[in-house]
């Protein structure tokens, strides 16, 4: 049974730092891509990062380019979101997901939720002004 479970949410001031981290059981992070999304209240869940199974590429949404960094670490089975510069408009429920092993669509769909098979509970990250 594959479960991701989330951390590291919580309320900081604009121009604060997070980190997240997932951590993966019954699923091994470098068998495919995993990633970042995130959903604010009456918007649409959004691709924030993913990562590739090698960890070569790391697709992000314009929105956090430069501010956000996604990582992992392969000992640990746990996938990491550094969140720097954060902005009130950061603010969301925050979910990891992973793919399947079968996973064929490349950097393309990699921050497309269709793309994702296993997902977790989701972290809460506030940013106030």
């Amino acid at each position: 049974q594959v479960q991701l479970v989330e951390s590291g949410g919580g309320s900081v001031q604009a121009g604060g730092s997070l980190r997240l981290s997932c951590a993966a059981s019954g699923y091994t992070i470098s068998s495919s891509y995993m990633a970042w999304f995130r959903q604010a209240p009456g918007k649409e869940r959004e691709g924030v990062a993913s990562i590739s199974g090698g960890g070569l590429f790391t697709p992000y949404a314009d929105s956090v380019k430069g501010r956000f960094t996604i990582s992992k670490d392969n000992t640990k089975n746990t996938v990491y979101l550094q969140m720097d510069v954060l902005e009130p408009e950061d603010t969301a429920m925050y979910y990891c997901a992973a793919a399947l092993g079968t996973y064929a669509g490349g950097r393309s769909r990699s921050l497309s939720g269709s793309s994702y098979a296993y997902w977790g509970q989701g972290t809460q990250v506030t940013v106030s002004s």
